[in-house]
């Protein structure tokens, strides 16, 4: 490739409606499309869940095949270059700013904004040496559980109706769990997203009590999903019963569902694969 074409820079098309973003949104449509977690996850494994979804629906509507996805000096560094006209993929992307009102030391030097930019291609828009993707990369529980600090205690309850709970910093799966890993996914959910600070979760087979329930039951919907493990149909269900109305999760809820399937799938990946790109 010559040295022209390295620094040519293609056109990222018109401004992406970043208004028109809505994360309850994409969660809605996860929840009510099977595959459509597993179809990102296996384009885009190291991106973050909401980065995954968001590409996949650009793509998707562009008629463009997901693949494998880099900003432009990344597919040169591969040995590859973006087709001319091509337009890039917009992503949620972490900013990090110098805190130039910095009153004492209590308050940090720096603070991170998030923002959509135009910066990446998939593999589909791109031409030059053959490319073969890594692996999408094994989930490890044991991993997991070290990497988020949480202990797995053994299951003492006699309500055979218990599918697990979770307490403090630890979590419990019955030995008589219908999908033990749909329950560890939830157990964990209530974990991560903070529940347990407010009080204790046991995971029955009741319908769902609460948004919280239904906060972790959606994490455990992603993992499951994004992983291609049994259980999703029934966290889907789960869903879809609490939310008759086809209504999406709070805006708010919608964000922090993915942060916590990001930070479990994560913690129980290979550390190489687990630092990837958010």
């Amino acid at each position: 490739m010559s040295k022209t074409s390295a620094k040519r820079r293609p056109n990222p098309g018109e401004p992406m409606n970043t208004e028109a973003v809505r994360w309850s949104q994409l969660l809605l449509d996860a929840v009510n499309k099977p595959g459509q977690l597993l179809a990102a996850y296996s384009a885009f494994h190291n991106y973050s869940i909401g980065n995954q979804l968001l590409a996949l629906a650009q793509c998707q509507g562009r008629g463009i095949t997901p693949g494998p996805m880099s900003t432009f000096p990344g597919w040169v560094e591969k040995g590859r270059h973006v087709k001319k006209g091509e337009k890039a993929i917009w992503l949620c992307m972490p900013l990090k700013f110098k805190n130039r009102e910095r009153g004492g030391d209590d308050e940090p030097e720096h603070f991170v904004r998030f923002a959509y930019k135009p910066r990446w291609f998939v593999l589909s828009q791109t031409e030059g040496e053959e490319y073969r993707p890594p692996a999408p990369p094994a989930w490890e529980k044991s991993r997991a559980l070290a990497a988020l600090g949480v202990s797995e205690d053994t299951f003492d309850l006699t309500d055979g109706n218990v599918q697990g709970y979770a307490k403090g910093r630890s979590i419990a799966v019955s030995p008589l769990a219908q999908v033990p890993h749909k329950t560890t996914f939830h157990e964990l959910a209530h974990v991560v997203l903070g529940h347990t600070a407010e009080g204790d979760f046991s995971d029955t087979e009741q319908n769902p009590r609460n948004l919280r329930e239904v906060e972790a039951e959606c994490v455990a919907l992603i993992c499951c999903e994004t992983l291609g493990l049994e259980g999703a149909e029934f966290c889907r269900g789960y869903v879809q019963h609490w939310n008759r109305s086809g209504e999406p999760v709070p805006e708010q809820s919608a964000q922090k569902i993915f942060r916590a399937a990001d930070l479990i799938l994560k913690a129980g990946a290979p550390p190489a694969e687990g630092a990837a790109a958010g």
